[in-house]
């Protein structure tokens, strides 16, 4: 998001836009390419598909590293496409501290859907983003969904038990437990249960996955009550075994949204979130610009040193300046 984004009629970018809506897939890569890189034209690239978007069911997938998201990732691409339906992927993938690359193994995994022309997976790496998410991850699934995608997965990096930002992003989270992971001492910690729409217990040939299962039906039983019935289900994703139930249940959840209303409560709820984050975010960019310039960060930064101002007087001031 620029300062001024502009609005300005682009004829090749509506031409772009419309070969996606066609189903163009190089249109789609290269909208999102637009977006990822945060170049000039993507906020008139927004502009142009806005009106084209709120199909798409998203559906978050989160969990901790080695759980096999990306395997149950894969078997549901599988799942919707013989159900019908076009399916886009936007898998996170952790960054590269040394070199700022993704490491790519979603797309290895999903290589065998990649000859679907109903299928479109992008893996992005999280740039140092916080809480799973890359920061353009909603941006992207929008123009998925614009382009016709109608089952949109969010597969999140696995970075910790708080991922509540894939809950905010998605209709629908599936929260995966593998037993003899310590899982059961995990699914105690603040958040991890209170963001699962779903629980998928995978490698449920494992030793354990009886205790796992009466444990986290324990600790829902502790839970505010809630309308929506978290279902606790197994799956042997490897096998593609129990992945048509958790279909089903995807598919359920988003009826029971839609007919209680709670749809449109969690997209304004979302919504809400997203604009205030963008705020935060122009706000910083505009502090950043004033790096080195008089009365900028680094003076302002100095002057706290010396505790000639304080933090509410430096930040208020900052920001009034960076709005000059």
């Amino acid at each position: 998001m620029s300062s001024a984004p502009t609005r300005e009629v682009n004829p090749a970018l509506i031409e772009l836009v419309q070969r996606g809506i066609n189903g163009d897939r190089r249109a789609l890569a290269r909208c999102i390419t637009l977006i990822e890189n945060r170049a000039v034209e993507a906020p008139a690239l927004m502009h142009q598909i806005y009106p084209h978007i709120g199909r798409a069911h998203l559906i978050g997938i989160t969990g901790a590293p080695g759980s096999g998201k990306s395997t149950l990732t894969n078997e549901l691409i599988k799942e919707f496409r013989k159900r019908g339906r076009k399916v886009g992927v936007v898998a996170v993938d952790p960054t590269s501290t040394l070199t700022g690359g993704a490491v790519l193994g979603d797309r290895i995994r999903m290589l065998e859907n990649f000859g679907d022309k109903d299928v479109f997976i992008r893996s992005m790496a999280t740039r140092g983003q916080l809480g799973g998410l890359a920061s353009m991850t909603n941006d992207v699934a929008r123009v998925m969904d614009a382009f016709g995608k109608e089952i949109v997965i969010l597969e999140t990096v696995g970075v910790g038990q708080d991922e509540v930002d894939v809950a905010k992003a998605a209709h629908t989270t599936l929260l995966v437990e593998v037993p003899g992971m310590g899982d059961d001492i995990q699914a105690i910690k603040a958040g991890v249960l209170e963001i699962a729409d779903m629980i998928i217990i995978n490698k449920a040939d494992r030793e354990g996955v009886e205790k796992l299962q009466l444990h986290l039906k324990g600790m829902l039983s502790l839970a505010p009550r809630r309308e929506w019935q978290i279902p606790i289900l197994r799956t042997i994703a490897v096998q593609g075994e129990g992945i048509g139930e958790v279909a089903d249940a995807a598919e359920k959840h988003l009826v029971y949204l839609k007919n209680s209303g709670e749809y449109e409560k969690r997209e304004k709820a979302r919504l809400r979130d997203e604009l205030l984050g963008r705020i935060r975010e122009e706000v910083t960019r505009r502090v950043l610009r004033l790096e080195t310039a008089p009365g900028g960060l680094q003076d302002t930064l100095n002057q706290l040193e010396l505790r000639q101002l304080d933090l509410d007087q430096a930040a208020y001031a900052l920001y009034k300046k960076s709005f000059e």
